[in-house]
């Protein structure tokens, strides 16, 4: 059986934001989730908005992050938290949706059904990382897929692929000879991306901590 994870190295992240560039290049235009409108198109309405609010507000509709990082800063030092899906093995957002559009695959992987989707907000709300949001074109919930697309085809997810520092690995817990699923069998990964497990989840996404200022 496979059992996928992620685990993300805080210490070697430097907060470029690679991985959420990579997760917008990857996902805005592929036809395998939706089929939003050309890019160009929708960048020339920021451009016309009549405030820069107003653009602003177009802008983060158009680049709406599935994957998005938050610095925290403490001590002189900077840690850089990963806000993202968190694929938990006993996911809240699978039980509070009453369609089945917010489902589990048998690797883990937690994705939504955007034809069963009917927007009632239960699995925002039920959500305790804050990783779900409206996909603007879809006008459903969306989030992290981990790319199952590029999954499914023996590929790993965009953001692993284009991370420049190696800060995100992505492996199977049940490979004995896994070198990411080792970080989190020998302790050096614990579970959670945004500083500590919230409730018993169990998430699939893990942190290696930064090391300790000296």
């Amino acid at each position: 059986m496979t059992r996928r994870i992620m685990v993300i190295d805080l210490e070697k992240c430097t907060g470029c934001n690679a991985c959420a560039a990579a997760c917008v290049a990857e996902n805005l235009n592929s036809p395998i989730y939706y089929n939003p409108p050309p890019v160009a198109k929708l960048l020339g309405l920021a451009e016309e908005a009549k405030s820069p609010e107003e653009a602003k507000t177009l802008i983060h509709e158009l680049l709406w992050l599935r994957t998005r990082t938050r610095r925290v800063y403490r001590d002189g030092s900077m840690t850089v938290y990963h806000i993202m899906c968190q694929h938990c093995d006993d996911a809240p957002c699978v039980a509070a949706c009453p369609t089945g559009a917010s489902y589990q695959r048998k690797d883990g992987i937690v994705l939504v059904n955007p034809e069963k989707c009917i927007l009632c907000g239960y699995c925002i709300a039920a959500c305790p990382y804050g990783a779900r949001h409206v996909n603007p074109f879809t006008r459903t919930v969306d989030k992290c897929t981990l790319c199952a697309h590029r999954v499914d085809r023996g590929e790993l997810p965009a953001c692993v692929e284009t991370c420049p520092t190696g800060a995100r690995m992505f492996g199977d817990l049940d490979d004995p000879n896994d070198p990411v699923a080792r970080l989190v069998r020998t302790g050096q990964a614990r579970p959670g991306s945004v500083g500590g497990v919230l409730g018993p989840t169990r998430p699939r996404v893990y942190t290696v901590p930064p090391q300790k200022k000296r």
